[in-house]
Order: C-alpha cells, then structure tokens, then sequence
C-alpha cells in the first residue's frame, strides 16, 4: 500500500459542497460522474496537487444526514497545509470562510482552526 487516496466526506448536496470546497478553499474539482442511480462520484483536492482527495458523498439517510459537519466529534479532523499561509488565510476570509480563532505561531508552524460549511473543523497549517 502506498497511500490513502481519498477520504470520504459526507455532505448535505453535492452542488452546494463542491462550490464551498471550489470557491471558498480554492480546490480543482477531479471527478464529477453521475452514478445513474440519483448519487455522484465527487472528488476534489487543492489545486495543483495530485494524490490525496476529498470524496464529496450526500447524506443518503437519517444517521448520514446527522453525521454532517459532525463527523469528527467536534475536533479538527482535517488539516490543510499551505506554503503562503498569510496569503490563503486573507484568501479564504475574503471568500467568506469562517475561522474560529485568529491565527497562532507555534513550534510546529502557523495554524488557525475554520470551518467548512457544515462545521467541520480544520486546520490552515503552515509547518515551521
């Protein structure tokens, strides 16, 4: 095995998710195919990588639906590495992303925690 290439994502409508992770983030969108049974295969990644991404899924029942924006208990379960992290914070702000703090320099580099917009939490992570 040589990597996880894609982590699921479970989302309230597949339009509404792609344009946050698209627009708001800045991710490329990969794939987008209609799977003729009313689901899509969604994938996203930040722009200009490869490997890793997001498989977008829509809730298809109650305990998916109650998963949304839930689906690491309230912890920051998802961390964005970037190499310009002031340029991407005013970036992402300037889109309407919401951030829970104000950004904080560690040992381990520059972070601000935001949420995507279901409350998911994330780190913006520049590593020292």
């Amino acid at each position: 095995m040589s990597h996880i290439a894609l982590v699921t994502l479970v989302v309230r409508d597949y339009d509404e998710a792609l344009a946050f992770y698209t627009d708001a983030l800045g991710f490329e969108l990969v794939e987008d195919t209609d799977r003729g049974d009313g689901s899509r295969w969604v994938v996203v990644r930040p722009r200009g990588t490869t490997g890793n991404g997001l498989l977008l899924a829509r809730a298809k029942d109650g305990a998916q639906e109650a998963a949304v924006g839930a689906q690491t208990g309230g912890r920051v379960g998802f961390f964005l590495h970037t190499e310009d992290f002031a340029g991407d914070h005013e970036r992402m702000r300037a889109a309407g992303v919401r951030f829970l703090e104000e950004p904080r320099h560690e040992t381990y580099g520059s972070v601000a925690v935001f949420e995507d917009l279901y409350g998911n939490r994330w780190d913006l992570l520049q590593p020292a």
